[in-house]
């Protein structure tokens, strides 16, 4: 299937969606004479674009009120700027790592479907599960180890010990906070396997709102030493922005959709 009969029928599933309140996988796979993967695949593209809703065998129209409400759409937008800046560092054939429990790095994934012959390793379920639906299907590797409900991944030494049999070109994490002085802080008492997958990758990028400056955190994830890049957007003020460069980290701004 090319490109071009992808996007015809994903467009074609939304105006049919739209025409009858809900579709079904089973449905839509036999109406557009290809496989329930494919479609699975489809929902969850057009899903990541804010274009519908999941639901389990199908999917259903965006509720309006969701549409509707500016700050949603306002958090979105930035999300997804800062995932589209990561992504261009991101090589074709990169080994990259994605940890679990952030929704900045989970809008990375929809991203990821252009890059070309990635090795994605993540002790996230559900990362896993939204890159087995990826169009281009990179190769996915998992931790393993001890499931943590809160973290919702698998931690441990299980874990830390099958990270460092593999080294990586980036790994790629969120954050609760930003400490000018001491680094990435976060509310999650587990981060010592955020710690070694920082170990393995040969470039640590961090991605994180300007808001998220100063927040008082007392959970220290990762130092400074340890970060490669910082991808913020521009409401990072100039100094805050030269406090980090002086750690010897790459500080890159993107320009945010302003309502005002």
């Amino acid at each position: 299937m090319t490109k071009r009969n992808t996007q015809q029928r994903r467009r074609a599933i939304i105006d049919l969606l739209n025409s009858e309140g809900e579709v079904s996988v089973e449905a839509l796979a036999a109406r557009f004479e290809t496989s329930e993967v494919t479609i699975r695949k489809d929902l969850s593209a057009l899903e990541s674009n804010g274009l519908l809703l999941r639901r389990y065998g199908g999917a259903v129209p965006v509720p309006q009120e969701l549409i509707a409400d500016p700050s949603i759409e306002k958090v979105s937008v930035r999300k997804q700027t800062l995932a589209k800046a990561a992504a261009e560092l991101i090589r074709d054939h990169n080994r990259i790592i994605l940890d679990s429990g952030s929704t900045t790095t989970a809008a990375l994934l929809p991203e990821l479907s252009h890059k070309q012959g990635l090795v994605v390793m993540t002790n996230s379920l559900s990362v896993a599960n939204a890159l087995r639906e990826l169009e281009n299907e990179p190769t996915i590797l998992m931790t393993g180890g001890t499931w943590d409900p809160k973290s919702e991944g698998f931690q441990g030494q299980l874990a830390e010990q099958i990270l460092r049999s593999y080294n990586f070109d980036q790994f790629f994490i969120g954050a609760d906070g930003l400490d000018l002085e001491r680094g990435t802080t976060t509310f999650n008492e587990l981060y010592s396997l955020s710690r070694v997958m920082a170990e393995v990758a040969r470039e640590v990028i961090v991605m994180a709102e300007s808001d998220k400056i100063g927040r008082k955190i007392h959970n220290l994830e990762l130092p400074w030493s340890a970060v490669s890049v910082l991808v913020t957007d521009d409401g990072i003020s100039p100094v805050a922005k030269k406090h980090i460069e002086q750690h010897g980290v790459q500080v890159i701004c993107t320009a945010t959709r302003r309502s005002d």
